[in-house]
């Protein structure tokens, strides 16, 4: 018995972390079912009327929707490198927008919400978009053996589609290879290759970057969906019988939206809002396995997005997959102002929704809290302490998850991580001072003024109240320097 006890501990310090685990050995299962672009007003329990999310409401009723929930960044890649490491993706160079080829850009090692869950005794698997890199050096190479990659970071499983719909290769992973791949028909990649120039086209649609080779073991787009959703199912099946965490990363309704057939005109809201309620029918697949195998009561699910909407136009229709037009009038981001890639809340203020029956307390709750606190609201669920190092800005919003009063709150301040980097603290949001410089393609940026505004009686930022409030703006700009210097921001 010492000696497994002396072997626990070790384990634990390779982790970085110190098990300290409750005398009630029971955990519940996690679901993090993670949306690609969905905004803040994509829901109808969020006030959307042209799309239909009864699944999604459903949930809603059931658990604890949140109104003030932040990706960690505007754009996927640093959201979804957040969300693993509890690091904002900001502080380290090369978690921009990952091509395919790029190499895996978590080291194994260090503590990502997997492991942390792993050492605790969960199951882990991941489904769906990766967008992480994979491999160890780039550019990837998709024909033998690919690593490391989800499994050397914490994941017991793995179904990937590697990096986004419209980026190649347009192929699954499974584990360390690529699923249905003919040895005599390699995988080329070439990102000197823009989306919509000769060889760009993958099954008719444009990507980013050309693709030869790989023919058999190319995905269908329209059934994207319900292959994903049928493999998150299959881990749950697999794994009812002890705790375990599935990240579920849908690859709706990130373009190219190709939705299945019969979801097609399905919305009020174009081919946009049709794989929405795509979205919201792998979400209650999901539901109704945990319902039929019983888990339902003992699952902690949670359902949000990696940024806010935006209106793009990449598909098979024309490109129009999501124009003013077909939108209709449906307001994606609700009233917030802007969207994806953008530094205002409609960049990283999200839909999300929690329900663990029994001990999630159900209604709606105004608490500040990002993607990046779940590796610290794990380890607390889990009785296990974070090492200094490890997940230096996750804030353990436990309390807030589950609805518990406190008198003070979990997170007062997140950084809003845009085009430039904003700050939150309290109701009051900070857009700093822009000077004159390059912006994209060489372009000359004109210089900007510092931006304030109090979300309390303004949440569309219409009204710049910087001049009124300089103190405000100090406070505000000193503490984003100390937060940017400092290399860290859990207390």
């Amino acid at each position: 018995m010492k000696l497994k006890s002396i072997a626990s501990l070790a384990l634990a310090a390779l982790f970085g972390v110190t098990a300290v685990f409750a005398a009630d050995s029971a955990k519940p299962n996690i679901i993090f079912i993670l949306a690609d672009d969905i905004g803040y007003g994509d829901w109808s329990c969020y006030g959307a009327t042209k799309v239909k999310t009864p699944n999604l409401d459903r949930l809603a009723a059931q658990g604890r929707r949140f109104t003030d929930a932040h990706s960690p960044s505007a754009v996927c890649t640093p959201t979804r490198y957040a969300f693993m490491t509890g690091e904002y993706a900001w502080r380290k160079p090369g978690t921009g927008i990952l091509p395919g080829t790029a190499a895996l850009i978590i080291e194994p090692g260090r503590v990502t919400v997997p492991s942390l869950l792993k050492q605790a005794g969960y199951i882990t698997g991941v489904v769906g978009k990766w967008h992480l890199g994979l491999g160890a050096t780039s550019p990837t190479d998709y024909n033998g053996e690919i690593k490391p990659g989800p499994l050397e970071i914490g994941f017991d499983y793995a179904w990937l589609l590697p990096a986004t719909g419209d980026r190649t290769p347009c192929v699954w992973v499974e584990n360390h290879r690529v699923v249905g791949l003919d040895p005599a028909d390699p995988i080329k990649l070439d990102y000197t290759v823009q989306r919509g120039q000769p060889g760009s086209f993958v099954n008719g649609i444009p990507r980013i970057g050309k693709q030869t080779g790989g023919k058999t073991a190319l995905w269908k787009d329209d059934e994207i969906a319900d292959l994903l959703t049928k493999k998150a199912v299959a881990f749950i099946e697999k794994n009812k019988t002890k705790p375990f965490f599935l990240y579920f990363a849908t690859h709706d309704i990130h373009v190219p939206r190709v939705p299945a057939p019969r979801f097609k005109g399905a919305s009020q809201a174009g081919v946009r809002g049709d794989v929405i309620q795509e979205f919201d029918w792998s979400v209650g697949e999901v539901m109704a396995a945990l319902d039929r195998l019983k888990l339902a009561d003992n699952t902690l699910l949670i359902v949000t997005s990696d940024n806010g909407g935006v209106l793009d136009t990449n598909g098979p229709d024309s490109f129009n997959s999501g124009t003013v037009e077909t939108n209709n009038g449906h307001l994606h981001n609700g009233p917030l102002r802007a969207g994806k890639g953008s530094p205002y809340e409609g960049g990283t203020r999200v839909p999300f929704i929690v329900r663990w029956p029994g001990h999630v307390q159900t209604g709606t709750s105004d608490a500040l809290i990002c993607h990046v606190d779940m590796l610290a609201a794990a380890a607390a669920l889990t009785g296990q302490k974070l090492a200094v190092e490890a997940g230096p800005d996750s804030f353990n919003v436990l309390p807030a998850l589950l609805g518990e009063k406190r008198d003070k709150p979990c997170r007062d301040h997140l950084v809003e991580h845009g085009n430039v980097l904003a700050l939150r603290k309290g109701t009051w949001k900070f857009v700093p001072a822009a000077p004159v410089g390059k912006g994209k393609k060489g372009k000359t940026r004109k210089p900007t003024a510092a931006e304030l505004y109090n979300l309390d009686d303004d949440i569309a930022e219409t009204k710049n109240v910087a001049d009124q409030h300089p103190e405000i703006v100090k406070e505000m700009t000193t503490l984003l320097r100390a937060l940017r210097e400092k290399g860290r921001s859990r207390p």
